[in-house]
């Protein structure tokens, strides 16, 4: 079992960045994907990126691309979301999740949760 705590949010203006940490709990940390998604009032939770155990491979959704880096040090338990050229839509609540391989962006299919940090972008 993981267990996973959110930090690093807040408010900034566009073009601003912002990096998000989640430090996580359990021994069998470095055996996960992790990965961030984010969910704004009224809508979805949305996939933003994820990373593969080893850290060789890392995915992110369109929007994200060019503009966010996720990476993590499994021996630190740490995973990390730097969120550069941010924009007004990027205003979420972020969560960190940790999921079992391969690699999915789809929510229900993670395992553990982090309570989220919220991530405010003015113009």
């Amino acid at each position: 079992q993981v267990q996973l705590v959110e930090s690093g949010g807040g408010l900034v203006q566009a073009g601003g960045s912002l990096r998000l940490s989640c430090a996580a709990s359990g021994r069998t940390f470095s055996w996960y994907v992790m990965g961030w998604f984010r969910q704004a009032p009224g809508k979805e939770r949305e996939f933003v990126a994820a990373i593969t155990w080893n850290g060789g491979s890392t995915y992110y959704t369109d929007s994200a691309k060019g503009r966010f880096t996720i990476s993590r040090d499994n021996a630190k338990k740490m995973v990390y979301l730097q969120m550069n050229g941010l924009k007004p839509e990027d205003t979420a609540v972020y969560y960190c999740a940790a999921g079992r391989n391969p690699v999915t962006m789809t929510p229900y299919e993670y395992d553990s949760w982090g309570q989220g940090t919220q991530v405010t972008v003015s113009s």
